[in-house]
């Protein structure tokens, strides 16, 4: 049987091509109920044109789509189900603010008196309420994506697609933002994110996917994929001498190690058993004069999996 109780969406084999372009190749991958799923990836890894996909704005060329939603098998849910921030934001800009939120909630299956009172919630958690009279174009850019914002998730989806959240918005919003998204997770919507700012996805992302020429690049938890790309602990040690690498990259319990500066590397481990021991080395070689571990990031995880180095672009 098809239907799964749990997914909320599979994909399955998507593909689009634009000319002798491919978008997308063969992506494969699904969301479970009541989990925060990212795509990640570098600008033209095809997130953008498999979220349009999803929302059924253009077709795939290939493989299929079907969600899952109020225990039925569809190829596109209804409208008030689910919630869109498309990356191009495209709200009316000599409207209201207001009334262009209760338009949209409208739109999508409230009714008025409860658009309104829950679009003036939401204004005033954003500390836009002084603003609501006003029309779009007077805000700034900031403030035009917390309109944008709120005019996704007012009506409370089941399913909610965040194209770029983060995108316009200073490191206070952000945090914002990502509270917001946790808020609602607990409240009982799963929500697909698609940014490339890793450092944000990886605070709060149950499962991931990493896409690079529109393709999958690794899949699965930020745990899951450490285990993938053989590391589980990273070490920055600073020397008060210059170091050599081959000393270390010869050992079995070494993945790899990198040059920072002058005196200092990092080192990624395949085991956290080793640690003790890769110090003990380095102190008996060298004069250690600071040392620190850290958790690897997404964004290294993806680097590994393309086979590059932080210094080279994306």
């Amino acid at each position: 049987m098809y239907f799964q109780s749990n997914k909320v969406l599979e994909v399955k084999a998507i593909g689009k091509e634009y000319g002798k372009i491919k978008a997308v190749n063969g992506l494969s991958f699904h969301i479970n109920k009541r989990e925060i799923f990212a795509l990640l990836g570098p600008n033209g890894a095809g997130k953008t044109t498999t979220v349009r996909m999803l929302m059924n704005i253009i077709k795939p060329d290939t493989g299929e789509i079907k969600y899952f939603l109020e225990n039925s098998q569809e190829e596109f849910p209804k409208t008030e189900l689910l919630g869109y921030l498309p990356e191009e934001r495209g709200l009316y800009q000599d409207v209201k603010i207001l009334k262009t939120l209760v338009f949209m909630g409208i739109v999508r299956g409230m009714d008025k008196t409860h658009a309104k009172k829950e679009a003036e919630m939401w204004l005033e958690r954003f500390e836009l309420s002084d603003r609501k009279n006003e029309k779009l174009n007077t805000l700034s850019k900031g403030n035009q994506q917390k309109v944008q914002l709120i005019s996704a998730i007012l009506h409370k989806p089941k399913f909610l697609i965040l194209d770029e959240p983060f995108s316009g918005f200073d490191p206070i919003n952000q945090e914002a933002v990502i509270e917001i998204m946790t808020d609602m997770k607990n409240d009982g919507t799963t929500i697909l994110l698609s940014a490339h700012q890793m450092h944000l996805v990886e605070k709060i992302a149950d499962r991931v996917l990493l896409m690079n020429s529109g393709a999958s690049v690794a899949y699965g938890t930020v745990e899951e994929l450490k285990r993938d790309v053989a590391v589980d602990e990273k070490i920055i040690i600073h020397f008060s001498d210059v170091p050599l690498l081959s000393v270390f990259e010869n050992d079995d319990t070494v993945e790899s190690v990198k040059q920072l500066s002058k005196n200092e590397i990092v080192i990624y481990l395949k085991n956290k058993e080793s640690l003790s021991a890769t110090l003990n080395k380095a102190s008996s070689l060298y004069n250690i004069t600071k040392v620190k571990t850290e958790d690897i990031s997404l964004h290294e995880i993806f680097l590994k999996k393309l086979g590059v180095t932080a210094e080279q672009k994306l």
